[in-house]
């Protein structure tokens, strides 16, 4: 799982703590040499660096729960249509078992209709009974099927969800790492990188609730 190569979290703490670490070093480094001098600051960026690293932190958060939500979801989709599936076919068993006892008994009435009228009436009333069995046997091993195919789609959906999910988690995470590493070496256009691959991120957050 995406979500799981990288913690936002611990990310969004070691640029603060990368940017602590750079200006403690920075003090106490020129400290010796030029005592009268101040340690420099950091720039201005930095602040809107970390900001930025915080609320895109929050985004892979929000879109890592809802991929593992939208998996679940399909996965329950995809069991309740395999478990749909086989009750569709229990009840097509039982619509062949019912027409094959339909069959007999009309034949079975047919043949001894002159010799045993009143076996033959009650045969060919067990016939149209289990005529009437199958239709019922029939239409509820339809509506299971229906039922599957409504699962199967549920399933997909949720599934292609979670994809949109899983890559906005990714390039968020990848967002974050570049701002880590523009803290740790104050290089500008990095931040600028990685505020494109979150804005990218953030797209496919939105495609996600699609």
């Amino acid at each position: 799982m995406p979500e799981e190569d990288l913690e936002t979290g611990d990310l969004k703490e070691q640029i603060d703590q990368r940017l602590e670490e750079h200006e403690h070093h920075h003090g106490h480094g020129h400290g010796h040499a030029h005592a009268e001098h101040k340690p420099a600051p950091p720039p201005n960026w930095t602040r809107y660096l970390s900001l930025s690293t915080a609320i895109i932190a929050v985004f892979a958060a929000v879109a890592s729960l809802e991929s593992g939500a939208r998996s679940n979801e399909a996965i329950l989709e995809k069991s309740e249509a395999m478990l749909n599936q086989s009750r569709a076919s229990d009840q097509w068993a039982y619509f062949q078992a019912k027409g094959l006892k339909a069959t007999l008994s009309e034949g079975e009435a047919a043949i001894v209709a002159d010799t045993k009228p009143e076996v033959s009436a009650k045969l060919a009333a067990d016939g149209q009974r289990y005529r009437k069995e199958t239709e019922e046997i029939q239409k509820a091993a339809r509506e299971l099927e229906d039922k599957v195919k409504e699962n199967n789609e549920r399933s997909e959906q949720m599934m292609e969800h979670h994809h949109h999910f899983a890559i906005a988690v990714t390039l968020l995470q990848v967002a974050i790492a570049l701002s880590a590493i523009a803290a740790l070496t104050r290089r500008r256009p990095l931040w600028y990188l990685g505020m494109a691959v979150g804005i990218g991120g953030l797209i496919m957050f939105g495609f996600g609730f699609v």
